[in-house]
């Protein structure tokens, strides 16, 4: 059986030890970059690898570019065979933001057209509370080639995203509505959001524990975004492209395919002043 969305603790626990399956542990903090492999290296989930945000599933950095670029796909896909993955293995991924961080490896191995990937419910809060087993020790990978199979047609440009309009796309913004609104703006040099996009902060689609909702209540919420649009005109973003695929995933499981990932998003969209703003409802620009 291939885990393509998300699988519960119990169903991760039944298959420690099994040489074909490796876990990587995304957990992340973005004001500090370091809390993550510190919080890996005092405990961590059995044979679990530690994949940083910004030194593993992000590229550099430029003027022109958001705060999360997408990774080279070469350059990842020759990581993830030093970590032991290839074409048959399942992947499973989790940190301790219910899935905020998991989900963009989630989606980069998607990307890169490997399907057997999976977020673990409820990560590393659902693990401990279920008392599954915990330790310091550190994996020894068996390298492997990992063939990278790009898939173009998830992503959307800056400028598909001017010509949203006329290409048919709807944008649906991960961030909370304090953010999206343009009332508070806590990273970004600019507050606000794109005109026309839709905001669906990712905590939405989780229960009160942090685990996914279920499909049906995913679906009814997605379709209230969507409004007839069809999900291969969705376009996700976020702040950095970063939550934005965990509304991607939760889509996913509420059998919504096709809708695509705007890697700049927000961080990238203000780098060019020259750019529409929307505040709260009024556009500027």
């Amino acid at each position: 059986m291939l885990y393509r969305t998300i699988m519960s603790s119990t169903e991760l626990a039944k298959a420690l030890g099994d040489f074909n399956w490796v876990i990587f542990d995304c957990r992340f903090n973005l004001m500090d970059p370091s809390a993550g492999r510190h919080a890996y290296q005092q405990s961590h989930i059995p044979g679990a690898y530690y994949v940083h945000l910004e030194e593993d599933l992000s590229g550099p950095v430029t003027p022109y570019t958001g705060r999360h670029p997408l990774p080279d796909p070469e350059h990842l896909a020759e990581k993830l065979g030093r970590w032991g993955v290839d074409s048959t293995t399942q992947v499973v991924a989790y940190d301790d933001a219910s899935g905020a961080f998991a989900g963009r490896l989630w989606w980069l191995l998607r990307w890169l057209g490997h399907e057997a990937v999976a977020v673990l419910d409820g990560g590393w809060q659902c693990w401990q509370r279920e008392g599954y087993p915990r330790t310091t020790e550190l994996p020894e990978p068996t390298p492997v080639r990992f063939e990278a199979r790009v898939q173009p047609s998830m992503t959307v440009t800056t400028e598909d995203v001017e010509h949203a309009s006329l290409l048919g796309y709807l944008l649906i913004d991960g961030r909370t509505p304090e953010r999206f609104r343009g009332e508070l703006e806590p990273i970004d040099r600019v507050a606000g959001h794109i005109p026309g996009a839709k905001n669906h902060p990712f905590q939405q689609n989780l229960d009160e524990q942090g685990n996914f909702l279920s499909p049906r209540k995913l679906a009814l919420a997605f379709r209230r975004q969507m409004d007839e649009v069809p999900p291969e005109q969705i376009v996700c973003m976020c702040g950095s492209g970063v939550t934005a695929c965990h509304n991607l995933l939760a889509m996913e499981i509420a059998g919504f395919q096709g809708a695509r990932l705007y890697p700049g998003s927000w961080s990238e969209w203000i780098t060019d002043g020259t750019r529409p703003i929307a505040m709260g409802d009024e556009t500027q620009g």
